[in-house]
């Protein structure tokens, strides 16, 4: 990364990623004496501790807190200005950190990389699987540039760039009395064994005005957080689950599971939107994946298979 920024300031934002000194001295390939007396002078400077020093690490003051703030907003505007100084040496290059949630790893985010290696070889993608739940505080800490995730709680720390709105569906296997096309009434599921996702998946709350006005009017076969094991154990027939076409691409090209979208009013669209921290000018890498993402959500809210 370009040195337009203080020493000082890469060494706070590393011990305050690892959570002590050894450990960011170790990342950075220094000595901890050397990380230590950043801090130290940074702390002196400011009149102020910066970490609670504990037995099991160290933690963020509320001064660290407002550093920490203002550190992540100017790491990442440096990341910005040598994006856009290599962009006009006509040099495709960048890093961009993405955390996604499991549904968008089986199809949709493979095409977004691809896609990326064909226009922009020389940008670099790190990926990370996380609960929606969990994706706010990777983006607002700057640990993650970009999250791909469900319907995100409003947050006025997150922005939101890119957007596709798709509908939740019952998931059975081919032979299942329900299998066939055309929408269905959640009340037909229900002398079905049903599939269920636990509270730190979007779809758990999505899910809940339909629980509630039929509960106890059903019977629950399991709960999972893994969109992939409730697809697996529909496709085995031991239940119905529930999500949205996003993951159930191959599946459905296969013949392997069928996707029939609630027609209930309480149901609300399932929103999967691309975010990142709000007020940030994005640099070209990160503006190239956002602009990728988006282009295929358009595609699969228009019902448009992707190539292979």
């Amino acid at each position: 990364m370009l040195r337009l920024h203080a020493r000082s300031m890469l060494y706070f934002d590393m011990i305050r990623r690892c959570g002590s000194v050894r450990e960011a001295a170790r990342q950075l390939h220094v000595a901890s004496s050397a990380v230590n007396r950043q801090l130290l002078e940074l702390e002196d400077e400011l009149g102020t501790p910066l970490f609670e020093r504990l037995p099991n690490g160290m933690r963020l003051t509320a001064a660290g807190e407002i550093v920490a703030r203002h550190v992540i907003a100017v790491l990442q505007d440096a990341r910005r200005v040598e994006g856009e100084l290599e962009a006009l040496r006509g040099v495709r290059r960048g890093e961009v950190s993405v955390v996604a949630v499991e549904g968008v790893t089986s199809d949709l985010l493979p095409d977004v990389l691809a896609h990326m290696h064909e226009r922009y070889p020389g940008v670099h993608v790190e990926t990370r699987t996380m609960g929606s739940s969990s994706m706010t505080a990777s983006v607002t800490s700057g640990d993650a540039d970009v999250a791909l995730g469900y319907s995100l709680p409003a947050d006025p720390q997150l922005q939101c760039l890119a957007m596709g709105r798709f509908g939740i569906g019952a998931v059975v296997a081919p032979d299942h009395p329900l299998a066939g096309d055309g929408p269905l009434a959640f009340k037909e599921c229900l002398p079905f064994r049903l599939i269920l996702s636990e509270p730190e998946l979007s779809l758990y709350h999505l899910m809940q005005p339909l629980l509630q006005r039929y509960r106890d009017q059903f019977e629950v076969f399991t709960t999972t957080n893994s969109i992939e094991l409730a697809k697996r154990l529909a496709e085995r027939n031991l239940g119905i689950a529930f999500q949205t076409c996003i993951g159930l691409e191959r599946e459905l090209e296969d013949g392997r599971l069928c996707h029939r979208l609630l027609s209930d009013r309480q149901l609300a669209s399932s929103n999967l939107g691309a975010y990142v921290r709000a007020g940030r000018t994005l640099p070209p890498a990160l503006d190239a994946f956002i602009r990728t993402v988006e282009a295929e959500l358009r595609r699969r809210e228009r019902g448009v298979s992707p190539g292979r």
